[in-house]
């Protein structure tokens, strides 16, 4: 029992996490590119972990570095395909429509392939934490607009692919410490550099110079190295001032931030049940909404207050599930 409650309340600390990491992405990509953002971010969570590696320790073990590989592919797929739906819209719609999937994968997952067991209090817990998801994910004042086929798969897809990363980490033996999540950031920052450098090159034959693939482009939403975005403040007024050398700085906070809830996702996932952490995780939404509270002064919507105080009933639901 002391296990699942305290792998709850890690899962929902990271959720928290997730949320300010991508809430510092949001402030860098309004000058600078998606991809860039995420390449930094990713970079920085790397160093992170190298750091931190000596003091928590792991073991090279060849199976678990070829999942944290996987995991940083699922990485990739996911930010791309997320960006592509928010680009098509609604962001109302196709926002919750992503958590919700990135929650429900890894879930059933759990369930029928893991074997995961809850008792009837914490199967309430889990539907609860659904309802949670989409109320703090939703964004008021977007117009209700119905969605193409195409951004609801492509949302769906990066949903998935979120939720992939958290089922392949969970694959991982404990043995390995954060080795998986070195393995896994490492592959970010080479499939982004890469990226990063073919633009660059494309740049340069265009007349445009290399420099010019940095800057912003395109639909102003930060992303971290596991596909969670800032959706809720993508398009709103900011009341932070964001410099060329901030946005950088902003950048590699994101990075370092969403390591440590990557650590804290691990860590979870190694104390209590897959189910119940995917849910809770799901939830990353709350820490960006609070943090634009506090510092941007956004007002937090109605739906948004219900939203959050479902999510801490439901982390009690699932803690004594």
């Amino acid at each position: 029992m002391l296990r699942l409650v305290l792998a709850a309340f890690i899962a929902l600390a990271g959720a928290l996490v997730y949320g300010a990491a991508d809430f510092f992405g949001g402030l860098s990509a309004r000058r600078l590119r998606s991809v860039v953002v995420t390449s930094a971010a990713a970079a920085s969570g790397l160093v992170a972990l190298v750091i931190a590696l000596p003091f928590v320790g792991g073991a090279w073990i060849g199976v678990d570095i070829a999942w944290g590989v996987l995991a940083g592919a699922f990485g990739v797929v996911a930010i791309a395909l997320l960006y592509a739906c928010l680009a098509i819209g609604p962001m109302s719609i196709l926002s919750p429509l992503t958590a919700v999937v990135s929650a429900i994968a890894p879930m059933l997952w759990g369930l029928l392939v893991k074997g995961d067991s809850l008792s009837p209090v914490g199967y309430a817990g889990l539907a609860v934490a659904l309802i949670a998801v989409v109320l703090v994910g939703f964004i008021p004042g977007d117009g209700v607009v119905r969605p193409s086929i195409r951004g609801v798969v492509m949302a769906g897809g990066a949903g998935l692919a979120i939720g992939g990363f958290l089922i392949v980490i969970d694959l991982t033996s404990a043995e390995s410490g954060l080795v998986p999540l070195v393995a896994s950031r490492a592959t970010t920052v080479v499939i982004t550099a890469g990226i990063i450098g073919a633009l660059a090159v494309g740049a340069a034959r265009a007349g445009r110079g290399a420099a010019s693939v940095f800057g912003a482009h395109g639909a102003s939403v930060g992303a971290t190295p596991t596909g969670h975005a800032d959706l809720e403040h993508a398009t709103g007024p900011i009341a932070v001032r964001v410099t060329p050398g901030s946005a950088w700085r902003f950048a590699l906070v994101c990075g370092v931030l969403d390591a440590a809830a990557n650590a804290l996702a691990l860590i979870a996932l190694r104390e209590g049940d897959l189910s119940v952490v995917s849910a809770l995780t799901a939830l990353y939404p709350a820490g960006t909404i609070l943090l634009a509270a506090v510092v941007l002064r956004e007002r937090v919507a109605a739906v948004q207050w219900l939203g959050l105080a479902l999510a801490l009933v439901a982390g009690g639901m699932l803690a004594l599930g």
